[in-house]
């Protein structure tokens, strides 16, 4: 099955804003669980960021990714014309 033009544009958005978020999510779990010693010096909301970032930074930014990826991709499938109509 070919692929129009106007599918490769779709995809290819589609895997550049997934690759930027799945580096986020690599980031912010295994870089941020990394240096967690390092982080400890800093100090947010009163606790050391090391464990902020274990205990609930991390799950905040996991949210935020998927807020961002569902709002993006609904701007882009009707952009594009392949949102999901309401049905009748």
């Amino acid at each position: 099955m070919q692929l129009t033009q106007k599918h490769q544009e779709y995809w290819h958005r589609n895997l550049t804003v997934t690759a930027i978020l799945l580096a986020i999510w690599f980031v912010v779990t295994f870089v941020a669980s990394f240096f967690a010693r390092e982080l400890n010096g800093i100090t947010f909301l009163g606790f050391p960021l090391g464990f902020y970032m274990g205990a609930q930074g991390s799950l905040i930014i996991y949210v935020v990714i998927i807020w961002f990826y569902a709002r993006y991709m609904n701007k882009l499938d009707q952009e594009y014309g392949v949102h999901e109509g309401e049905e009748e």
